[in-house]
């Protein structure tokens, strides 16, 4: 399916990155966020800071795990067909996709936390939490710079498609053969998830 959706959008958009992005910015509304209270139901009564970093060692463990899991199919690439790989452009696609679904919802929870949630349509409220993610701050609730007020503008766009690109880079680790493209995409993945979830919660007041 992901394959399909590239091969239509063809090799420049791909190249790009007007696919990738086009693509997170059509899954953003649709990511599943929880509220405060829920997040605390399922945090065995957490809240605030600890409450944060719950939710930041979660999501980094995800992300660890997506490019484990990306460093074992190139492995097995790598010892199967070495000079096709014909599935390795789908396949840092998928992970960077999954790695910004993980992180999206990250940052939208924790704005929850810290009493600061977007407000607005589905596709506002993800505009807001996509600003979020590629600037590494918090959103502005009452306006000014975070997508809020219409649709993300076209140099919101650039940002966004220049802060996704950067994280596809970073996922080609996986590529590497045998076991050092796993070990590679885990730690890379997990260290770059902490670091934004820590920056944010420092923008939103609290102590990472």
């Amino acid at each position: 399916m992901l394959g399909g959706s590239a091969r239509r959008a063809g090799a420049a958009a791909v190249t790009s990155g007007r696919w990738l992005t086009e693509t997170v910015e059509e899954f953003a509304p649709h990511v599943p966020v929880r509220d405060y209270r829920t997040l605390r139901d399922h945090h065995d009564g957490l809240s605030g800071n600890e409450l944060a970093r719950a939710l930041i060692d979660t999501a980094a463990r995800a992300t660890g795990a997506v490019g484990a899991a990306g460093g074992l199919v190139s492995t097995i690439e790598f010892s199967t067909a070495p000079p096709l790989l014909l599935t390795s452009p789908v396949q840092v696609a998928a992970e960077t996709l999954a790695v910004v679904a993980i992180e999206l919802k990250l940052v939208a929870e924790l704005h929850e936390i810290y009493g600061r949630t977007a407000v607005g349509t589905p596709a506002v409220r993800a505009a807001a939490y996509l600003g979020s993610w590629t600037r590494q701050r918090r959103i502005d609730p009452f306006g000014g710079g975070a997508g809020l007020t219409a649709v993300v503008s076209s140099a919101a766009r650039r940002q966004l498609r220049r802060r996704i690109m950067r994280r596809a880079g970073s996922n080609l680790t996986t590529m590497m053969p045998f076991m050092a493209g796993a070990v590679a995409g885990a730690s890379l993945n997990s260290r770059e998830t902490k670091r934004l979830g820590e920056a944010l919660v420092k923008d939103l007041g609290g102590k990472p």
